[in-house]
């Protein structure tokens, strides 16, 4: 669990430096812009890795409550709609210019969705953590004010739609092969 926790703390923690403007701008300014985002991309994918590595080791632990059946029969659905979020938050579609922040919402539907499907120490800890991190980082940009200003075209809203699908079927196929439950009747 150590791993795991880690991993949370680097890759959600410099996630975080946009909620905190000055010390983001501090470090920027120490670095240079090429130095910060070389920082920010290998502390990132070090906190992935640990992250993936730490959960995949880590032992379920006690339940801490019971799964949500109602989370778990929608989860293919809420899932399928944070992949859609995730891709139209990269792409000047209308949902991105309605939404503003679609990534961080489709981040709080899909941690939420799999934190009440599970219940073990080990997926709170993951979803949990994700839960806080897209609450206080979606509160934070709206506070910010952080959208970009673009002209939305209809075709970026299909794409996004169709990735989103496309991800979230082959991510149910193999779920089971990945992460452990079946979560699809069509699941391998």
């Amino acid at each position: 669990m150590t791993v795991l926790v880690l991993g949370l703390i680097l890759f959600l923690g410099i996630h975080l430096l946009p909620v905190v403007p000055a010390g983001r701008q501090a470090l920027l300014a120490r670095l240079g812009e090429r130095r910060y985002k070389g920082l920010f991309s290998i502390v990132s994918l070090t906190g992935v890795a640990l992250i993936v590595v730490g959960y995949m080791h880590a032992d379920r632990g006690p339940q801490l409550f019971a799964p949500a059946p109602a989370a778990i029969r929608i989860a293919p659905y809420a899932v399928t709609l944070a992949l859609i979020l995730f891709a139209a938050a990269n792409m000047r579609g209308h949902i991105r210019a309605t939404l503003r922040h679609p990534m961080l919402i489709g981040l709080v539907i899909w941690a939420a969705v799999h934190l009440l499907a599970n219940g073990d120490l080990r997926g709170t800890v993951l979803f949990g953590a994700f839960l806080v991190y897209g609450a206080v980082d979606l509160v934070s940009a709206i506070g910010r004010h952080a959208v970009k200003q673009f002209e939305p075209s209809p075709r970026f809203d299909v794409l996004a739609i169709v990735g989103g699908i496309v991800v979230a079927l082959l991510v149910m196929t193999f779920h089971r092969l990945l992460f452990g439950p079946r979560v699809v009747p069509f699941g391998i």
